[in-house]
């Protein structure tokens, strides 16, 4: 059996699912679904840290989510707003460090200055790093990253044949950290949806019918526990993995950069 403490991914990402269902079988409206799925935020959070886990990146706001009725959007900004304002102290109080990604151009001015205060307040933490994407799309993400890429091939400051995997990933939103090693999907869904596309591309994935606000310390530990027993081999055989142990491993978790991250405790959770 796997050391807990050495069964902790480095970084989890997180669906949050069902805010809306949990509020329908209340007999509450939506909006009520998604103040829930704040305090659901804060446990996580809290556990997260207590954890130890390096990144926590949640998925806010989807692109796809403009789809959705006008004035649900509408509280959705005004929640997003009044939960930085009121959160900002608190992440900065507790050592997390807030970072948001995404198209943020289309959000009301008043949510960006939300969202760059409460940056700005936490950028000097060194716990928790939170991730919170919004107006999101992994598609967008690859789509912004080749456009950037291009860009400099414009200017003369790239060759098109120096373009690979490692380049283009070192032009994505969450270059500069590891990539995902645990994907949680809460609400019973069982797809990505558009969410951290090339990241994912090595992650753990699991999938629980528990409803976003009711997904706590408990619903967290047993996601980590199914993480913990599974064998990551990154394109090796098991016998493989079971035969070098963690050193083989250590060569092969890849950064998203395409890099290889000889630290990750993502890796050495799974290795024996």
């Amino acid at each position: 059996m796997n050391d807990p403490a050495q069964s902790i991914p480095r970084h989890i990402a997180i669906i949050m699912d069902g805010n809306g269902r949990w509020a329908e079988r209340r007999s509450l409206p939506r909006f009520a679904g998604h103040r829930a799925g704040v305090e659901a935020v804060r446990e996580v959070v809290r556990a997260c840290s207590a954890l130890n886990v390096g990144v926590l990146t949640l998925f806010a706001f989807s692109s796809e989510n403009w789809r959705r009725p006008r004035i649900e959007v509408t509280l959705l900004m005004r929640l997003f707003t009044s939960a930085l304002a009121r959160e900002a102290r608190r992440l900065h109080g507790a050592n997390v460090r807030l970072r948001v990604i995404g198209g943020r151009a289309a959000f009301p001015a008043r949510l960006q200055r939300a969202i760059a205060d409460a940056e700005e307040l936490t950028r000097g933490n060194t716990g928790l790093e939170l991730v919170v994407a919004a107006n999101y799309g992994g598609r967008w993400d690859i789509a912004e990253a080749a456009r950037e890429l291009a860009r400099r091939v414009a200017r003369g400051e790239l060759a098109p044949d120096a373009i690979d995997e490692a380049l283009l990933g070192s032009a994505l939103s969450l270059a500069d950290l590891p990539e995902p090693d645990l994907f949680i999907r809460t609400g019973g869904e069982q797809r990505i949806s558009n969410f951290l596309l090339w990241q994912l591309a090595y992650c753990e994935l699991y999938f629980t019918d528990t409803l976003w606000p009711d997904f706590g310390v408990a619903a967290l530990q047993q996601a980590l526990g199914s993480f913990a027993r599974r064998q990551r081999r990154f394109g090796r055989t098991g016998d493989q993995v079971n035969t070098g142990g963690s050193s083989m491993l250590l060569e092969s978790a890849p950064r998203p950069d395409g890099t290889t991250d000889p630290d990750s405790p993502g890796v050495r959770a799974n290795s024996a």
